[in-house]
């Protein structure tokens, strides 16, 4: 966990950082200890919920990597939200990823490709775990082009805590595994929603890294556990 500290910082953390520092600074010039002490942790953990470490991206086509760090919540066949335009007439896969406030809370695209669309809703801020959280929560979903017009979505999802989906790519730039695409803060989920034939490799309650973990191999036969949230 300490070497953790030593991992680059995504920029949206210096500006919680850089006040702590000048609070921690002046309430040890001013004799306030305990509130220096105070402002030290909260100051090294803003460092550490910002960390940005680098990842080892497998460069084997066809593999669908995690968005985000965290524990996989569910694995369902559902209907899409209606916003992001896929076929709602079929079932979707959908893989939940939910990132409690010690996970990377920066996020990786799953699969290279085209970014069709970009699509924002406001909603409400309920515990990103539960199964209503990817209909009825704040959420940015990426709508993307990828191996000869298959297209998935991946949507980005504000939890109980978190107050802020930071999305940095733009419609029509072309994508690649791996590549940073945003952030969520403090606490959160993101959805993959994938074709209902590919079946996920991971199981639920597996620990995904983002960027690293595959979700779905789509050239090799696939085993998994479908089941609900936990």
């Amino acid at each position: 966990m300490f070497l953790s500290f030593l991992s680059p910082m995504h920029a949206d953390g210096w500006r919680f950082v850089l006040p702590g520092v000048v609070l921690c600074f002046l309430s040890f010039r001013w004799d306030f200890p305990y509130v220096g002490f105070v402002c030290t942790v909260i100051t090294f953990w803003c460092a550490y919920f910002f960390r940005n470490p680098s990842r080892s991206v497998p460069q084997n086509e066809g593999l669908v990597l995690s968005p985000a760090d965290g524990k996989v919540s569910a694995i369902a066949h559902v209907s899409p939200p209606a916003e992001l335009g896929l076929d709602a007439k079929e079932k979707w896969v959908r893989v939940s990823i939910f990132l409690n406030i010690f996970n990377v809370h920066v996020n990786r695209i799953p699969l290279e490709g085209k970014l069709k669309k970009i699509v924002y809703n406001k909603g409400k801020f309920v515990n990103a775990s539960l199964d209503k959280a990817s209909e009825h929560n704040e959420r940015n979903g990426l709508v993307i082009e990828s191996h000869g017009k298959l297209t998935y979505a991946c949507v980005q999802i504000a939890g109980l805590i978190a107050r802020r989906i930071r999305c940095d790519v733009t419609t029509g730039t072309n994508l690649i595994s791996g590549q940073y695409f945003g952030l969520i803060r403090f606490g959160s989920r993101v959805d993959v929603y994938f074709p209902a034939h590919y079946v996920p490799q991971v199981s639920i309650g597996q620990t995904a890294i983002a960027g690293e973990t595959v979700l779905f191999n789509m050239h090799a036969p696939q085993t998994a556990l479908i089941g609900k949230t936990i």
